[in-house]
């Protein structure tokens, strides 16, 4: 079993302005003993490669990933180019995506919550067959869970779940993560370690393990997410092949 964060942002995010780098991320989850790691930007690439030699010194693996937004929602897409996964533009076309990429993992991160990028019940429903796991997010506090409906989503259709923190702030990793049931050896190659992964959380070999925050937490996290957004939206966007407004 290794712990695994799928669903994480970093100063390189033009969505953001966040305060640490991806190898601040990559210390910071090694430190609390995460086994593996997507660093998903908001529809920006990232490249892993030239960091796999610094997150496996540290027991990390890294899994390509990114935080696409297509037609409005939000959608992980991981463990593929992401060249690839920048050109998708409707949620109609993420089935012949994971035709042409069998070892991606679609997930569809907090689809329940009142948020305007949620896919929501609706969504989820319309492409049931593309979701490979549903997220349980972090963000929740004592009386309010805006994942119960996901969970229940979830259960009802037979989709695995998975844990994630949807890291803003350092301070957020270790309240949520993922269990994935797999061998991971020293010597396996980071782009096979980042396929078991998948294929073990494609096949249900996962369980979440999650602690709710305390309200004061949340409140800060919350505080410091909206103004980080405010602030990153502010700055010039660069633009990438692939993705303009019209599909974010």
């Amino acid at each position: 079993m290794i712990r695994v964060e799928l669903h994480a942002h970093t100063s390189d995010d033009q969505e953001d302005l966040l305060p640490y780098s991806a190898h601040d991320l990559i210390r910071r989850a090694a430190a609390l003993g995460y086994g593996a790691l997507a660093v998903t930007l908001h529809d920006t690439p990232w490249d892993p490669a030239p960091s796999f030699a610094f997150a496996r010194e540290l027991g990390v693996r890294l899994i390509p990933g990114i935080e696409r937004t297509i037609q409005g929602s939000h959608v992980l897409v991981l463990n593929t180019p992401v060249e690839a996964a920048l050109a998708v533009r409707r949620l109609e076309d993420l089935a012949p995506f994971k035709a042409a990429w069998p070892n991606a993992l679609i997930v569809a991160p907090h689809p329940c919550f009142p948020i305007s990028t949620a896919l929501g019940r609706e969504r989820l429903d319309a492409f049931r067959g593309v979701w490979d796991a549903i997220e349980v997010n972090a963000m929740y506090v004592a009386g309010v869970d805006f994942n119960r409906g996901a969970m229940a989503w979830a259960r009802a259709n037979g989709v695995p779940l998975v844990g994630n923190s949807d890291v803003h702030r350092l301070t957020q990793l270790g309240r949520t993560w993922s269990e994935v049931d797999v061998d991971i050896p020293p010597d396996m190659s980071d782009a096979a370690a980042a396929d078991a992964i998948c294929a073990a959380i494609r096949a249900g070999r996962v369980r979440v393990v999650s602690r709710r925050l305390s309200y004061v937490f949340a409140a800060v996290i919350t505080t410091q997410m909206t103004i980080g957004g405010i602030r990153g939206r502010r700055r010039p966007r660069r633009p990438h092949a692939g993705v303009g407004r019209d599909a974010l």
